[in-house]
């Protein structure tokens, strides 16, 4: 009877299908270590965009640039009835919305990296000459009556996200006339944040000539906004990775170690809506919708490659243990289960140390030394000699 069960544990034991089973159910095992690695990714990088708000939060945040608009308010007069029936003329003001017929900008960044403990920030700061043409308004064609209009009220208007991180003072040159700008939108209403300045004057004559110089620190990226009938826009920066986004491309771009020089020339024809428009109409996420331009990115986002990392943890998991099997099977090996255990606990360790390595020293060579480090440890923890002598 003991010879029986001696046997049957024997078989048992030999059972190759039944070991097969044993170093699945250890798989799954692991793969929860693995997916708490994977959240302490999430979490590490959560860390790190918290230091990015602090620091742009300081120095200045991701800028666009919407306008210049010229803003001109005109009175209707409507006659209602009062509570006693008696007529009333009511005056309501709205506001006029043109676009420039010529919107050109020429800019250049001086970027650097900001450090906040051992994560770093792209920063810049940004020069920009913005210069163009306003053409005489045809008030006929806008459906607005010449004797409504209040040029002595117009102002222009220029959106910028983070008005805060402008750092010198900016003047309006309109017709020759010197014009400070205020703080504020004014009457400008497709940004809550941005500068105006008050025309104060008499209607043109003809067309307008306008030009402005922009200093203001920035972060993360840049976009500019096409308002003109043609929009030419020009920048050139010393950081040598950038990553073009919005709804239209350079249509010239030099990338350098050095730097990089873009060009942008955009008809208005490419855009969703008009070159002119009354307080009625909403334009706000339509002009938002077609911004451009670029973002400062880092070549290798560690967080990001080790996330994907992680997610191949399980398959790294199978191979290496399906290696072993064949081993065992091939070699007549005898791999104890603990063993199993300890090379699943040192890969799991290998995405750690990965992590944590990548945070200082870049994600290819915390690669290599965890592989490294993983390997070692392994080759000193797995006798495949020993385990070959308890096998027969």
């Amino acid at each position: 009877m003991d010879n029986e069960v001696r046997g049957v544990m024997t078989a048992i034991r030999g059972s190759q299908m039944l070991r097969l089973l044993l170093i699945g159910f250890l798989i799954l095992i692991l793969l929860v270590p693995a997916a708490m690695i994977r959240g302490l990714v999430s979490e590490r990088r959560s860390t790190s965009q918290g230091a990015v708000e602090e620091v742009t939060g300081k120095w200045g945040r991701m800028q666009v640039i919407t306008g210049p608009a010229l803003l001109i308010p005109y009175v209707q007069s409507r006659v209602e009835l009062d509570n006693k029936g008696q007529k009333v003329v009511r005056a309501q003001t709205h506001w006029l919305t043109l676009l420039p017929e010529t919107l050109v900008i020429r800019g250049e960044m001086q970027s650097e990296v900001r450090h906040r403990g051992i994560f770093t920030v792209p920063v810049y700061r940004m020069r920009l000459e913005v210069s163009g043409r306003f053409a005489k308004p045809d008030f006929p064609d806008l459906n607005v009556a010449a004797g409504e209009v209040r040029w002595e009220r117009a102002e222009i208007g220029l959106g910028i996200s983070d008005a805060r991180a402008i750092q010198e003072r900016a003047d309006l040159t309109w017709d020759g006339r010197t014009i400070p700008f205020l703080p504020g939108t004014g009457a400008f209403d497709l940004t809550t944040t941005g500068i105006h300045a008050l025309l104060a004057g008499g209607a043109p004559a003809a067309s307008v000539d306008f030009s402005f110089p922009l200093v203001l620190n920035g972060s993360v990226g840049a976009y500019f906004v096409p308002f003109g009938r043609e929009t030419s826009v020009s920048l050139k920066s010393n950081w040598p990775d950038p990553s073009f986004q919005g709804n239209w491309l350079p249509s010239k771009r030099t990338v350098t170690d050095s730097g990089f020089e873009a060009s942008w020339s955009i008809p208005f024809l490419g855009r969703n809506y008009p070159q002119s428009w009354t307080s009625e109409g909403k334009m706000t996420e339509t002009v938002e919708a077609s911004k451009f331009g670029l973002d400062l990115v880092r070549p290798v986002d560690e967080y990001r490659m080790a996330e994907r990392s992680t997610k191949y943890a399980g398959l790294f998991i199978l191979l290496t243990f399906a290696a072993i099997w064949l081993i065992e099977v091939l070699g007549r090996l005898r791999v104890h289960s603990i063993q199993y255990l300890l090379v699943g606990a040192a890969m799991c360790l290998f995405f750690l140390l990965e992590l944590a390595l990548s945070e200082h020293l870049g994600f290819a060579p915390a690669y290599g030394l965890a592989s490294v480090a993983v390997v070692m440890y392994l080759t000193r923890r797995i006798d495949w000699h020993d385990a070959g002598r308890q096998a027969r």
